[in-house]
């Protein structure tokens, strides 16, 4: 019992000196996140756990530095329900300079409970879009515009007729405005200059929480970063269409190597782990999926090229069908810029897939030519002695240090002991062969 005492006592101790120290502090905590890159499910998680830890460490403030061009609308919405829903006052700051908070960003910076910017960035351009990136016909875009309106027009009226009438027009006719025009029509509260300049004018400032006034206290305020999570990290990583698309493009070649090399296991694990990553890449971008077909076709044409008579006319063409295939997926008329994939870099892929499988193919091809050597069927063609005369209804013949029976294929040369043959198939545990030249 003793023993059990001390190793309780040692665990304790070990949890008591790992656990992280969150002190409560006489000033009061600013906790900082940054949002920089378009607004998709990983954004989300990332803010509901600013909020979360915001919330828990019963901080002052949580400003969200936010850049972004814009993104998914059903993510946008649960972003402000989240900020809504807050305990602690969230700010929504669009920084540094040159930032902007386009699209779905816009209607976040108008969803926190303060609005901020920094000098040079610019706001709007909200019409929404398909989620292919299309424009939408009249009626899903009118729903789409009604929504939107709706979503934001309990904490934007507040702010004035002007205010409420430029956010409109910002999802109406996709109008973009600077950080001065925005804080001159009151859609935000604050042009600020940097993050301390931000801290001092909150400072005194009221918001609304919770249909109640509540004053943001940020004199002497401690500044704590939250930074994203490495999963967080990892799928904004592959909201990037060119990752995404080299991804693909990795994983395909090495299914295909494993295809025209089987036996190994290397390649076609690389090639499904990238497949299936970029996947769900692709599930978290704007694509059209009629592109897809191009790529299947264009990996079907390299396949076929192995037994094509004229070798490397089907790669060409596979090529050109990847190429093609992957300019659709990703690049389709109205897909954001943000969401398009780099041309040079799908046809330098394209060519770069187009030379590995025509150096796959020569292997292939020599390896096809290369005779047999082994086992029976290495016979044909080989020379031999007869040991005794050789007709069609026998004789033995010596290939190597061998003593085979053989039978003549053409009785009108005889063959007679001590002559050189020639083996002209394997029949079972016989030889037919011919008299050589």
């Amino acid at each position: 019992m003793k023993q059990i005492g001390l190793l309780l006592l040692l665990l304790a101790s070990l949890l008591v000196a790992f656990q992280p120290a969150h002190a409560q502090s006489a000033e009061p905590l600013a906790l900082v996140m940054t949002a920089d890159g378009p607004i998709m499910p990983h954004l989300l998680e990332y803010i509901k756990r600013g909020i979360e830890v915001a919330d828990r460490r019963d901080a002052e403030v949580l400003v969200i530095q936010l850049n972004t061009p814009g993104g998914s609308i059903d993510t946008m919405l649960e972003i402000i329900h989240a900020i809504r829903a807050s305990n602690v006052p969230v700010v929504v700051y669009v920084a540094p300079k040159n930032a902007m908070a386009g699209s779905a960003g816009a209607m976040i910076t108008m969803g926190g409970h303060v609005s901020a910017m920094a000098p040079e960035t610019s706001i709007g351009a909200s019409s929404p879009i398909s989620s292919s990136g299309e424009n939408l016909n009249t009626t899903a875009e009118t729903k789409a515009k009604e929504i939107t309106k709706a979503s934001i027009r309990d904490f934007v009226a507040p702010r004035g007729e002007e205010a409420l009438a430029l956010a409109e027009a910002m999802i109406d006719e996709a109008k973009a405005a600077t950080a001065e025009e925005a804080l001159e029509a009151g859609l935000i509260d604050f042009v600020a200059d940097d993050l301390e300049d931000l801290l001092q004018v909150l400072d005194g400032f009221t918001v609304q929480m919770n249909g109640e006034p509540r004053t943001i206290n940020t004199s002497d305020v401690e500044t704590v970063m939250l930074d994203m999570s490495f999963i967080e990290q990892f799928l904004l990583f592959l909201t990037d269409p060119n990752i995404v698309f080299t991804l693909l493009s990795v994983g395909v070649m090495a299914i295909l190597i494993e295809i025209s090399s089987p036996g190994g296991w290397v390649a076609g694990f690389i090639g499904v782990v990238c497949v299936t990553i970029a996947l769900y890449g692709i599930g978290l971008l704007s694509v059209n999926w009629f592109g897809s077909l191009f790529l299947l076709t264009s990996f079907v044409l390299f396949i076929l090229d192995i037994k094509a008579p004229t070798h490397g006319a089907l790669t060409i063409a596979g090529v050109a069908s990847f190429i093609v295939g992957a300019l659709v997926l990703f690049n389709s008329p109205g897909t954001p810029q943000f969401q398009r994939v780099s041309v040079p870099l799908v046809v330098a892929t394209g060519i770069i897939i187009g030379l590995l499988f025509m150096v796959l193919l020569m292997f292939a091809l020599r390896a096809m030519r290369v005779p047999v050597s082994a086992g029976v069927e290495s016979f044909v063609g080989r020379l031999g002695t007869a040991r005794t005369a050789v007709a069609g209804n026998g004789g033995q013949v010596q290939l190597g240090s061998e003593l085979w029976s053989a039978e003549s294929v053409d009785d009108s040369e005889p063959i007679g002991k001590g002559d050189r043959v020639e083996v002209v198939e394997v029949k079972g545990l016989r030889l037919k062969v011919k008299k050589a030249k």
